[in-house]
């Protein structure tokens, strides 16, 4: 490999976020970003900038909008204009951004559970009512979308459908099939559906993602698309996202409720994203080989030496789902975890409905860092078993 995704980096002593928030012994497997070194072209477009010296107010490069405009047709075959583009700080900003231009105070926002937690906060945030409905665990560990349950979730109040794909935290891509029928029923109640797509890039073989929007011109024309290079190429902090629109009326409404309150993006991210999109394609597949196989160790270590404990197959994102309900842990298996392993995980309660008893581990680290993870788990658990606890 051109890249070393084996080295291990200090993160302690800089700025990140995963790193400082707990204690100094505690090895954080949390945070969804990387512990790798981001794409070289990313690093020398940076300093280069840097060494230019001068950070006024800046503007998006020019060749961006192209760049992101033939990769959506390269990868998908989705036709877009480079018009239906808005550039924004992050994703977050944009499915918040979309409750508020399509809803108003009291109606609701459908969400599909277990979920990122931002994603069940924004319409708490705008004011709105969620509609929740639960993700089917079968028995194999894998989530499936029961239609009639969705179906029977949206309401008269329902305006808006927010969509994670790939899915955060269960690591589902969904299929066209199951876009397409989620996608129907959306258009058959008038539901406006946005779509967090930002682990679009990091999906494993076997799996293709495909966005929503792509599916028919009726379907993109009721859809807001978010997407972003900061997952896939590990440049989280420089804040640079992209919404998708393309119909007019729903793009000039997002612009409207954005105006004075969420800006644009930084001149660092602009720069990061070009030469992200342009130039760390090679990058990216080496790390996808690295993450996928590094999803494979976590399977089997959770299989052989994880007793009580189970995970499906993640057919996209670097993020496992870990079910603990069967493992005897007293308690929260977060809390025990970052307790008696000290390895901090999140807490799946934070996910919503369906996340209890469940923790988000991030397999996005240098292989050493995971097993030293995962044996301290293994020994927190042996010593639980031990003591009475399992």
């Amino acid at each position: 490999m051109a890249y070393n995704f084996d080295q291990l980096i200090d993160r302690r002593h800089s700025d990140s976020e995963k790193w400082h928030y707990y204690g100094d012994d505690v090895l954080p497997l949390w945070v969804a970003d990387m512990d790798f070194m981001s794409p070289e072209p990313v690093i020398h477009a940076l300093r280069q900038r840097v060494e230019h010296g001068v950070f006024g107010y800046g503007m998006e490069p020019p060749e961006l909008r192209e760049v992101i405009v033939d990769r959506l047709r390269g990868l998908y075959g989705w036709q877009v204009s480079a018009e239906a583009l808005i550039f924004l700080p992050g994703v977050v900003s944009g499915f918040n951004l979309a409750c508020r231009a399509v809803a108003s105070p009291g109606e609701g926002v459908l969400v599909q559970t277990p979920v990122y937690p931002p994603i069940l906060k924004a319409p708490v945030n705008a004011g709105l009512i969620r509609d929740e409905m639960e993700l089917t665990r079968q028995a194999d560990g894998r989530y499936v979308v029961d239609y009639d349950v969705f179906e029977q979730t949206i309401t008269d109040r329902t305006r808006i459908f927010i969509l994670c794909n790939p899915h955060n935290p269960v690591g589902r891509v969904f299929r066209r099939d199951e876009l397409e029928r989620m996608a129907e029923i959306c258009l058959r109640h008038h539901v406006v559906i946005c779509s967090d797509e930002i682990h679009c890039d990091l999906v494993f073989q076997g799996s293709r993602h495909l966005p929503i929007a792509a599916l028919a011109p009726e379907i993109a024309k009721r859809t807001i698309t978010l997407m972003a290079p900061s997952k896939t190429y590990n440049i989280a902090g420089l804040n640079c996202a992209v919404a998708i629109v393309e119909n007019d009326e729903l793009r000039t409404r997002l612009l409207a409720v954005r105006a004075g309150l969420v800006g644009g993006v930084n001149i660092m991210g602009y720069t990061a994203a070009l030469a992200a999109y342009r130039d760390g394609q090679p990058w990216l597949e080496e790390v996808l080989r690295y993450l996928e196989d590094n999803r494979d160790f976590l399977l089997r270590y959770v299989g052989e030496h994880l007793p009580g404990i189970s995970m499906s197959k993640p057919e996209g994102t670097y993020l496992g789902w870990l079910d603990c309900r069967r493992a005897g842990i007293p308690g929260n298996p977060h809390e025990f975890f970052l307790r008696e392993a000290r390895v901090a995980l999140n807490d799946g309660a934070d996910f919503g409905q369906g996340g209890e008893g469940f923790v988000r581990l991030n397999f996005g680290c240098p292989r050493s860092t995971l097993v030293e993870a995962l044996d301290r788990m293994k020994a927190a658990l042996r010593q639980g078993a031990g003591s009475g606890c399992g």
